[in-house]
């Protein structure tokens, strides 16, 4: 099955109540995020029961899906099976709650598995076992067997955002940059994973240099920078045909920083001119161009608001790199960072609270977030080279690339929560650069 064909499959992932009663009557389970130390939740989560036996060499690998997507997060402990009184061994049997209270589990998830044809059926109840009630209703979903990750990805994903109150942000992908061979004849290609870097795919060639991919909102699109005609250009690339063509074709010009607008119908971007970087944006349908900003500065780097209203980007108009926020339509811009040190690269919170970005100051890199005002400035991380973050769909966890010192070190995604913590390694087949975070899958 090709790339284009394998991500065209329409899932089944309809979410049907099975009737359970709604347990916001008694006290539901709730783990409160905040930027303080977290106790990871106890949360048992037993084999999810095979209903047949096709349907057994998904229930386990399904059930680890699940396990791994919730503990990753650093905000729950899976108690381990052998600690465990009471066995499920049956999806509808009653919950034994002092068993499951004995062994310190505040949460039980239960589930079965079942086929139909070719199509995987996965039934799931979670429970909060200190109020003695379901949290929330069941619910099944189905989608073609190949497909079993994504359906372990939707379960996490509804039991994450009923513990939290939060979105979730496992059922997503990550445009990224692969990285190949030795620093002075480094090969790049354009490449697409699972959030957790399972199912790699290969969007480009390793012919010419290409940077800063950056997803469409509704994640059928790749804009980025090709050096394929021997200067940086931008490009956008549909993710069902893999077809690509050039946005700008300005004689002795170049452009950079591409990222789509929120409602996808239009992208901004960096275009050199003469020595001179300004922002600029281009209707995607009818090509128009509009210039936004117009000084004798870089600017670069653009991230729209999730509203479209406002535009934060990068600029030296103040002698070294900062940050700005203006009007998606230009004009008069207003500095928001004044700590340190140099800013760049800020992308706006999906949530619309907060910006991240890449700071450098006393030889180190950091990933920061601050406020919109520019207020509230926290490092998450610090490094020989930290930058380029990006958000989870649900603005709770941003990725970015990592480098360590060295001739011999090749660039990381690590991943971070915004509280700076469980800070990690996102596994990717090789060296990988600028990650980008795209939206929950449909």
């Amino acid at each position: 099955m090709t790339f284009a064909r394998r991500f065209a499959v329409a899932l089944a992932l309809v979410g049907l109540p099975l009737g359970l009663a709604q347990g916001a009557a008694a006290a539901p389970l709730r783990l409160e995020l905040n930027s303080g130390v977290i106790e990871p939740m106890p949360i048992a989560l037993p084999d999810f029961i095979a209903e047949s036996a096709p349907a057994s060499k998904y229930a386990s690998q399904i059930s680890q899906e699940i396990a791994g997507d919730l503990t990753g997060t650093g905000l729950f402990r899976e108690i381990p099976s052998s600690a465990f009184i009471s066995q499920v061994s049956s999806f509808s049997a009653p919950i034994q709650y002092p068993d499951w209270k004995a062994v310190n589990a505040q949460a039980l998830v239960t589930g079965s598995v079942g086929m139909q044809g070719d199509k995987v059926v996965v039934r799931f109840r979670l429970f909060d076992v200190f109020s003695g009630a379901p949290l929330g209703d069941g619910m099944q979903f189905a989608g073609p067997s190949a497909s079993w990750r994504r359906i372990g990805h939707k379960v996490a994903d509804q039991i994450y955002a009923r513990i939290t109150g939060e979105g979730g942000y496992f059922d997503s992908r990550v445009v990224y940059v692969a990285e190949s061979g030795p620093k002075t004849a480094r090969q790049m290609r354009l490449a697409i994973m699972d959030y957790d870097g399972a199912n790699t795919q290969y969007l480009t060639g390793n012919q010419s240099i290409v940077l800063a991919p950056r997803f469409s909102p509704d994640g059928k699109r790749v804009i980025y920078v090709s050096y394929q005609s021997g200067s940086p250009h931008n490009f956008v690339m549909d993710l069902a045909t893999l077809q690509t063509r050039q946005l700008d074709d300005q004689s002795g010009t170049m452009t950079f920083a591409p990222r789509f607008s929120p409602d996808g119908g239009s992208a901004i971007y960096s275009l050199e001119k003469g020595g001179n970087s300004d922002l600029y944006t281009m209707n995607l349908s009818t090509g128009a161009v509009s210039q936004l900003t117009n000084s004798p500065s870089i600017d670069t780097a653009p991230s729209y608001s999730p509203d479209g209203s406002k535009i934060v980007f990068e600029s030296d108009r103040s002698g070294e790199q900062q940050i700005y926020v203006m009007s998606a339509g230009g004009g008069a811009a207003t500095r928001i960072s004044f700590g340190a040190g140099k800013y760049a690269t800020p992308v706006w919170s999906p949530r619309g609270d907060m910006v991240a970005f890449t700071k450098q100051a006393d030889g180190r890199f950091y990933i920061g977030v601050m406020k919109i005002d520019g207020s509230d400035e926290r490092l998450l991380t610090a490094s020989y080279l930290d930058e380029g973050p990006t958000w989870a769909p649900n603005g709770r966890v941003l990725m970015f690339t990592r480098q360590a010192a060295g001739a011999d070190s090749a660039p990381q995604i690590y991943s971070v929560d915004i509280s700076g913590r469980n800070l990690k390694k996102v596994p990717t087949q090789g060296s990988s650069s600028d990650p980008s975070w795209g939206p929950l899958l449909p």
